[in-house]
């Protein structure tokens, strides 16, 4: 038998293999292959839709293909539709992560970017990114993360390839600091020449570079540290980092490239000075005062708070820098609430972004966040419209994410129970179906890593 032969009869071998196993999974409940355009019917309790301020009883949601084709009454639904009945949940959109690392793989991660090489931080992150899938994270915007290189970008491209399945990915491969800020490593003797978690740059013509790189290898956002960080060493999160001009070159330079702008900014007048520079997002705004929420709200400007990460690490106490998250809890988070409902209040578009890593943590947790935003004065529904159809405006997905409508694309969970009365349902996410494929059903466990979408062609 020629060696050409045996190559062939391998590869049929192969294929048939995994045509068998893609069959297997559609037994299972786990549609992995191409949506068909049959239709199905999703029978809830209710419907939160993402945009209207109650839920609505008794609806059934209909999905053709990728889409949503309808939200209609039990008596509408189309003979021949497959139902998928789902009795004691509550159907709404998938939830929107706004603030991720997925390449963090451990708390300590001013470190472990240097002890993990960005292969394994891919593997680890697609792992981790398929746990947020099945726990109703159908889309994550990193901000930075802790790899030298760009494997975040690598990982959004191979499940938007088709390869791997796993939520929406869109973000930066890092974030921009100066000297001495919080992406840099400031707890080494000046012999130490190791590589920072975060570009370090300092005036505009190195930050327009460091910007141009980032695009040049995918990132679609562009991260700033306009202050210090709480969870780094050697940095205060009350200091502003950047200049005006440096945030100004940044700005423009991203714009020119027509790529948005976040903004780590602690300090109210760090606020200030990346609202007046135009960013589109302020992350976390720990200080944030009533003139900077005044601008937010005036100017568009979003306001990703990042409130549970502190009290996550409240308990485990696990950060190099654990004296500065533990002064924060004690002195800080009371205030932090306050000034949240303050800025709701004034118009500031608040939304939902946990800023705990991928693969360490249980990612059931992550909706913790929606109960704190309650906690800080939103009612249950905002704050769901927060992680779901704010988060999509902010990602400027919102033309085909972030509620359930007619002609949106099926990014939809089912959650036990009905949110609006107890938000701590949102951490038990019975059904995840995303781009119209069923991923989780009720009842089942269910594991995606390494899963293949479909056999090659």
């Amino acid at each position: 038998m020629s060696k050409a032969v045996r190559h062939l009869r391998l590869a049929i071998q192969q294929r048939r293999i995994l045509q068998t196993a893609a069959a297997i999974l559609l037994s299972g409940g786990i549609i992995v292959g191409s949506a068909t355009a049959q239709t199905l019917a999703l029978i809830p309790d209710r419907v939160i839709d993402g945009r209207t301020d109650e839920a609505r009883e008794g609806a059934v949601v209909l999905v053709e293909g990728e889409q949503i084709t309808a939200v209609a009454d039990r008596s509408e639904v189309p003979a021949g539709a497959t139902a998928i009945e789902l009795p004691g949940t509550t159907l709404m959109p998938g939830m929107i992560n706004a603030h991720e690392h997925p390449l963090m793989y451990a708390s300590d991660y001013q470190n472990a970017h240097l002890q993990g090489s960005s292969a394994r931080k891919a593997l680890m992150g697609l792992a981790g990114a398929q746990k947020h899938l099945l726990a109703g994270w159908t889309s994550i915007r990193v901000v930075g993360d802790a790899d030298v290189y760009y494997a975040a970008q690598d990982l959004r491209k191979v499940i938007d390839d088709g390869i791997f399945l796993g939520p929406r990915l869109s973000g930066a491969g890092h974030y921009l600091s100066i000297t001495g800020g919080g992406g840099d490593v400031n707890f080494l003797s000046p012999e130490q020449h190791v590589i920072a978690d975060g570009l370090v740059v300092d005036g505009p013509e190195e930050i327009r570079k460091a910007v141009r790189r980032e695009i040049k290898y995918g990132s679609d956002w562009i991260k700033l540290l306009v202050t210090g960080a709480f969870q780094s060493v050697g940095d205060n999160p009350r200091n502003i980092a950047f200049s005006p001009e440096e945030l100004r070159a940044a700005v423009e330079e991203a714009n020119r490239h027509g790529v948005p702008v976040a903004a780590h900014a602690h300090a109210a007048e760090g606020i200030k000075q990346a609202v007046e520079a135009g960013v589109r997002s302020i992350e976390h705004g720990t200080f944030i005062d009533a003139e900077a929420a005044r601008m937010m709200a005036k100017r568009g400007t979003f306001l990703v708070p990042t409130i549970y990460v502190g009290d996550y690490y409240a308990v485990t106490g696990d950060l190099l820098a654990q004296e500065k998250n533990d002064d924060y809890m004690k002195n800080d988070r009371a205030n932090f609430l306050a000034a949240i409902g303050r800025a709701h209040k004034a118009g500031v578009k608040i939304t939902v972004g946990i800023d705990l890593g991928g693969y360490g943590v249980d990612p059931t947790v992550f909706a913790r966040e929606f109960a704190i935003l309650h906690e800080a004065g939103m009612t249950p529904m905002e704050a769901i419209q927060a992680g779901t159809r704010v988060n999509a405006e902010l990602l400027q997905w919102d033309d085909r994410l972030g509620t359930i409508e007619s002609g949106k694309l099926a990014d939809i969970i089912a959650v036990e129970g009905n949110p609006l009365d107890d938000l701590s349902a949102l951490e038990e996410v019975s059904f995840v179906m995303i781009g119209g494929k069923v991923v989780k059903r009720p009842g089942r466990t269910e594991s995606l890593s390494g899963l293949l979408i479909s056999a090659p062609q």
